[in-house]
């Protein structure tokens, strides 16, 4: 069984970043920075670094909210209590903690070209960002807003900073439930293809936002992730 435990990594501001972590038990393929979503490192993000680790990869998780002091926003919190947790960050503090992520995957002999991101919702689009900033090998973007207006102060739009990806992006989202097409997702996919880089975007019909409800389409988008990374590190 993967075992998941946390790190803690100094940082030069004084704060120290808490890093979620699990290792294959056999052979290491790559590493992969997994970016949590907007209620923190939940349990859900914690059985997606196990099951990265699973299939090869060594998985590291940044707390992005740790300068806050949480790794977990309680699960009463409303959702207007989650967004101003996100109004809280700092885009050069997230590059900061993504940083500390790869340079913890380079410690344990990980190069940049065996490196991917993967965000979930709001890491979704740090995910993206991360690519267009960093030199890696993958990135998948997993739901999440800020397409078209940036997260927070400091990070651009999705659509502003797609066309800089400098690595193989994936992005997996789910459609109106409605089945009314989505023009966001259209300006999205025309600003990442104008990358020069292999770029794709998925949809999910009749899903909602929360496509991961849905068994059928969760475990596609699983695999879709996993062979992105598979196909682009090496």
């Amino acid at each position: 069984m993967t075992e998941i435990r946390t790190e803690t990594v100094p940082l030069v501001d004084g704060s120290d970043l808490r890093l979620t972590v699990a290792e294959p038990v056999g052979s290491v393929r790559g590493g992969i920075v997994v970016l949590h979503e907007a209620r923190g490192v939940t349990a859900s993000v914690r059985d997606l670094v196990a099951g990265i680790a699973a299939d090869g990869w060594i998985a590291v998780a940044p707390h992005l909210y740790h300068r806050d002091g949480a790794d977990e926003l309680d699960p009463a919190d409303t959702d207007e209590q989650v967004q101003n947790q996100i109004d809280r960050l700092d885009g050069e503090q997230v590059m900061a903690d993504t940083d500390t992520a790869f340079g913890w995957l380079a410690e344990h002999d990980i190069t940049p070209d065996r490196m991917g991101v993967v965000g979930f919702d709001l890491g979704g689009s740090v995910a993206l960002l991360v690519a267009a900033k960093r030199t890696l090998g993958a990135a998948v973007t997993v739901a999440g807003g800020g397409i078209s207006s940036p997260l927070s102060e400091g990070l651009p739009s999705l659509v502003e900073a797609a066309p800089g990806l400098t690595c193989p992006w994936l992005g997996i989202y789910g459609r109106p439930s409605d089945g009314a097409g989505d023009p966001e997702m259209e300006r999205l996919r025309v600003a990442a293809a104008s990358s020069e880089v292999a770029t794709d975007l998925v949809t999910y019909p009749h899903s909602g936002y929360r496509f991961d409800a849905d068994p059928d389409a969760s475990a596609d988008a699983w695999q879709r992730m996993l062979n992105w990374f598979d196909s682009h590190l090496r």
